[in-house]
This record gives C-alpha cells, structure tokens and sequence, in this order.
C-alpha cells in the first residue's frame, strides 16, 4: 500500500501583506516538515492574499509577489510545498498560479484555466485562463496533479487532463468564500469528481475574514473510492497531516475527521470570524455599539466580545422620549452579562435642539418619519464622535430584512464602519440569540429581549409589524426575490401573498440606493447586498404587478422605507 503524507495548510491569509503571508506559509511549512509531511498544500493567491482586486493592476504589486515566491522557494527544504501566487508572462498578461518547490528549487508551475465570473468572483477582469498540458511534478515517487480552485468544479475538466496524463493524487488550491451549506456542496462536488477521474483529491481552502467575505477553511481529502479520508475545522487556521491512500482500499485509520457545525453554529461562527478579522487587519482593537435594548444591537454586541472580548466593545444606550423602561433595563442588562462598558447619553435636548433649528426653515416642528429619522441622525452623530474621539470603530445593527426593504435610517443607524448583520435575516437573528443563550455561560443575552415586538421606538407604541409584514411572511419572499432571483409571477406562483409580493418588491427595488451606502458586512448567503448583488440605483423596470414607477426618486420620503418611515440607531 502506497501513501503520500500531505499536509493540508488552511491558512488567514491577508491581501497585500506580502511579507506576513510568507512568514505564514512558512510557518505552516515548518509545521509540515516537523510532521512527517511528505507535501504541503497552501490556499490559492496565498502570497498576495485573497481577493487582490484592482492591486493587480499595479504592476509594482505583481513583481513584489513574485519576490515573495522566491522567499518561499529558498525556504523549502525537504517537504515539497504548493502554493498560490500571480504568475506574469514576457506580454504583461495575468495568471492566478501555483508554484511548486521542494529543496530551495521550484519543480513546477500551473496556471488556473476556469476563472469565475459572477457573484462575488470577477477573475477576468484581471487574469487569463491557463492553457493546461504543465509537466506533472513527483512527490515521493507519487506523480501530483495541480489544479486552483475552480478547476475542480467541472467534469471533464483540467482534474480529468492530470489524471489521464498520468496523476496519482490530484491537488487543489482554493479560496472559496462561505456561505450556508457550503462545506457539504464541496464534498458532494469532490465525490462526482473522484468517481469520474479514480484519483484521491486534496482540497485546501483559505480561512479567515476578507472584507465582507469570510473564507471557512474546512479542508477536505477524499479518497479514491470517495471515502472522506481527512477534513480540516471549520473557521479555524489548521495544519492538517493525512496519509493519503495513493492505490487500493485504504488499510490504515483516516486522518483527522473535524466535527461538522450545524447550520446555525457555521452562521455564527462566521459572524464572529469575519468581524475579528475585519477589525483587526484594519487596525481596530476597539468597537463601539449603539444599545437600544432590542435583539438586533443584543446580537451584534455578543457577536463583537466573543471576536475581539470583551474589554475592548463599549456600548452606548441613547434613550429619546420614546424608549421603553424596559428596553434600557435590557441594554443594562445584556452589558452586565456581557462584562462591557456601557455608558447612557438621552438624545432628548439634542434632538429638540435640533427640531428648534428646523422648524422656521420647515414651517413647523419637525414630524412624522422626518422627526422620526432626526433621532436615529443624531445617535449617529453621538456615535460617530466616539468613534473619532477614541479610535473606535462603530459596528451597525441592521439585519439583512432590513437593509433589503429599506427599513433603516441613512446617516442614522445606518452610520458606521462594519455591518456585522447586514446579511442575516431578522428571524435567523433570533435563531443565533437562541443558539448562544445555549452556551455554557448562562444565556447573556435577556429573554424579554426575545420575547418582546421588535421595535425602532421613534415614535409612541412604534412596532415593525406596523409598517412591514411579519418577519414570518416577509423573510421567504425576501429570500425569493432577493436570491433566488424569483420573479413576482414565482412567488406568487410559490403561495406568497400576491399584495405581500408587490409590497415587498417594491420595497426592495427602491431601497437599492441606500444599501449602496452602507458599510461592508459579514457574507453568510449565496447573494449578499454588495459584491454579490449589483442592482442598478436608476432603473424603471418593475416586476411586481401593479408596483408602478418610484415616484420622486431618491430623496423621497426616504426612498425605500416602508409605509411610515423608519429611522433609528442601535435597534
């Protein structure tokens, strides 16, 4: 029996930082050697970091990162290492590329041929697709294939080419971004691809946070006979060594097999993840939130001290008028239990300042949304202020349902530097509460919190429900408009209340322009608002029947709000 000891290394990259991504690699590189490791296998681009965008671009960029390759060629030693980077031809022309090197020499080099181009994926922009047909490397007596990423997604493909070109083990480089149930479509796609090609695939994926895109890691090795012979954690950097079965059955144990998170732990654990990594490869120790007492803010909060702890998050509970008793009770609370900073400014004297100022310029005190919306504005103007005053940055408390249909406050409780919610729905929000009262530490996160109607409290006995239909109803079509892409003919085919689908739609279609302004947060869905979904702001086009043209455009009513406005922080 013929085995090749592979060292799987799912590593957090960071874009650019060309030096700290070698001294990572090699890192890992030196765990690998000290392990046996025949092979060590690295995430794609893993010296210029995944994704590099408009970088490329510089051709300065480029040749660093080609230095870089060579920093890691000489630190090769015994171990064969394979590892993403930016290849340049003699024309200038791009490839996303993966070097092989063993004993300070390179040995081989691939070129990806399958570049994606659509969601969050935009690789032609930059690179040109690989010809194929590269000399097949040996590894201690083994012939390796090499193929990144995308590669291995399609039957009959560049997997299929090493095979028949004479590959014993088929390697692949990924940065393949999470979203729900992603894991088991990998190991589902690797199984198809093995069954096809009778080869054993080593599957690396990058981990860790990259701007609004978080990377799960879960590394993968399927075994000829598409037995799973070795998976890497979830969210977590991992250097995972598996004897991987080169002919035959294998007779030996498997390797490391992680536990598989359950869905609402992967969403969770991918929150606390991309919010660390945003805040920290930005130079952010501290984050301030706006604590109103509801589940939204609750959320974020827990998410923020379980990412960077809990010294380092400050709440701020604003109270107007309009806020319950027992809402500041809970902000209270959630701190205490939480073991944060939490300090109180009432916005009542700046909020009637402010409506003093307006009211000759309007004719009248401010009211309605307008009034509603001034005190969302200015716990943004308080929040903000800190965060120039103390270097914190301000985490924003809008769930996906909200940003979707527009139910939020520009310049209010919209203003900040990272939206840790923005792409989960508001009753998943209360699915992850639930899951982290179930934690060990005794449920940090108030039941009245849970139990009471979600409320932007900016004006007297305000709910959601008044202006939106129930979450219940609201997040399916939602869901099925936003993406899935249905049309209002398949919603209302699929059951969905025809008045609910033309609201919503329509609800959607004009908020388009404020999402385009709110800040980068956490990807959890296979399309979030931002880099997945790119909706143009001017457009007449309407699906939903009846739905008529947006009159007025930007600026008003505050387009894309629901029926009677909603403005707030914090909520």
């Amino acid at each position: 029996m013929t085995h090749l000891r592979v060292a799987a290394c799912q590593i957090d990259t960071v874009v650019g930082d060309l030096d700290g991504n070698v001294e990572r690699i090699v890192a890992a590189l030196r765990e690998a050697e000290r392990r046996g490791a025949d092979l060590a296998v690295f995430p794609e681009l893993a010296v210029t970091g995944y994704p590099p965008e408009d970088l490329l671009g510089r051709a300065a960029f480029v040749s660093d990162n080609l230095r870089a390759v060579g920093r890691v060629l000489s630190a090769t030693a015994g171990c064969t290492a394979v590892f993403g980077f930016v290849d340049r031809d003699g024309e200038g022309r791009l490839y996303n590329a993966a070097a092989v090197g063993v004993g300070g020499v390179e040995t081989g080099r691939f070129h990806k041929r399958l570049l994606p181009n659509y969601g969050v994926f935009d690789e032609r922009r930059w690179f040109t697709p690989g010809a194929g047909g590269e000399p097949l490397p040996v590894v201690a007596g083994v012939t390796i294939g090499v193929s990144v990423c995308e590669d291995v997604w399609f039957a009959d493909g560049p997997l299929a080419d090493q095979a028949r070109a004479g590959a014993d083990v088929l390697v692949n480089l990924n940065a393949s971004p999470y979203s729900r149930g992603r894991r088991s479509e990998r190991l589902e796609m690797l199984r198809e691809r093995v069954s096809e090609v009778g080869r054993p695939i080593v599957y690396v994926n990058q981990v860790g946070g990259q701007d609004e895109l978080v990377f799960d890691g879960a590394s993968l090795v399927v075994g000829a006979d598409g037995s799973l012979v070795g998976s890497a954690p979830q969210f977590e950097e991992a250097v995972m060594v598996v004897d991987v079965p080169v002919d035959g059955t294998d007779a030996r144990p498997p390797g490391p097999i992680a536990t598989v998170l359950d869905a609402a732990e992967e969403v969770y654990a991918a929150l606390v993840l991309g919010t660390r990594d945003y805040l920290t490869k930005n130079c952010f120790t501290d984050a301030v939130i706006g604590l109103s007492g509801g589940i939204d803010s609750s959320l974020v909060a827990t998410v923020a001290v379980d990412a960077i702890g809990a010294g380092h998050v400050h709440g701020v509970a604003m109270p107007s008028r309009y806020s319950s008793a027992g809402s500041v009770r809970d902000a209270r609370a959630l701190a205490e239990r939480l073991g944060i900073e939490l300090v109180e400014v009432p916005i009542d004297r700046a909020h009637q300042t402010l409506a003093g100022l307006l009211a000759p310029v309007l004719g009248a005190a401010p009211s309605g949304l307008t009034d509603e919306n001034l005190q969302s504005r200015v716990r943004g103007v308080i929040l903000m202020a800190l965060s120039n005053a103390k270097g914190w940055i301000v985490l924003t408390t809008g769930n996906k349902s909200e940003m979707a249909t527009g139910y939020s406050t520009l310049y209010g409780d919209s203003a900040g530097g990272f939206a840790v919610i923005k792409d989960v729905p508001k009753i998943l929000v209360y699915e992850l509460c639930r899951l982290r009262n179930r934690r060990g530490d005794g449920g940090v996160i108030p039941d009245s919190v849970l139990s009471k109607p979600p409320s932007a409290e900016l004006r007297p006995d305000q709910r959601d429900d008044e202006s939106l239909p129930p979450y219940e109803v609201l997040d399916p079509v939602l869901a099925a408009y936003v993406e899935a892409d249905g049309t209002a003919e398949d919603l209302i085919r699929a059951g969905h209340d025809p008045a609910v689908v033309t609201t919503v739609i329509g609800l959607v279609d004009r908020a388009e322009y404020k999402r385009r302004q709110m800040p980068p947060g956490v990807r959890i869905t296979t399309k979030a608002f931002g880099r997945d979904r790119r909706m143009p702001i001017t457009s007449l086009y309407r699906d939903a029947p009846g739905a008529g043209p947006l009159s007025g455009g930007p600026g008003t009513r505050e387009p894309g709000a629901a029926p009677g406005g909603r403005g707030r922080a914090g909520a």
